[in-house]
């Protein structure tokens, strides 16, 4: 937090701001820097862009490094869900399991997740 500093142009530090998010889904080593800087989106001194560039520089010197994954691992798009149940504060099931269908969003792997839940819940209750 920088209360004393001079402020900056904000909507060049909200794109830059919005660049990193972006880059932050195939770069998970600037997530938390990343994440940091955007708390500052509102009040923005010259500090916070001096924070911002360094990132980009450090992508800039970095762009060599990349996730590897060997041609062996296959990767389905299916979501994997995790499933609790409590009789009160006693756990009677616990589980996890890849689902059948490839949900094409957030919300619809939830919704997957959550009928495989109620369906849990039925087999126990009979």
């Amino acid at each position: 937090m920088d209360e004393t500093g001079s402020p900056v142009n904000q909507t060049m530090y909200r794109g830059i701001i919005g660049s990193l998010l972006y880059l932050s889904a195939s770069r998970p080593d600037i997530v938390f820097t990343m994440r940091l800087c955007a708390r500052f989106q509102s009040n923005t001194k010259e500090s916070h862009l001096k924070a911002a560039k360094r990132i980009l520089r450090y992508l800039k010197g970095t762009h060599d490094l990349v996730l590897y994954y060997s041609s062996g691992y296959l990767v389905d798009r299916k979501s994997t869900s995790g499933i609790c149940h409590f009789l009160g504060s006693f756990i009677i099931s616990w589980g996890t399991r890849k689902q059948n269908s490839v949900a094409l969003s957030t919300v619809e792997a939830e919704y997957v997740a959550a009928t495989s839940c109620c369906a849990q819940l039925l087999w126990i209750k009979q």
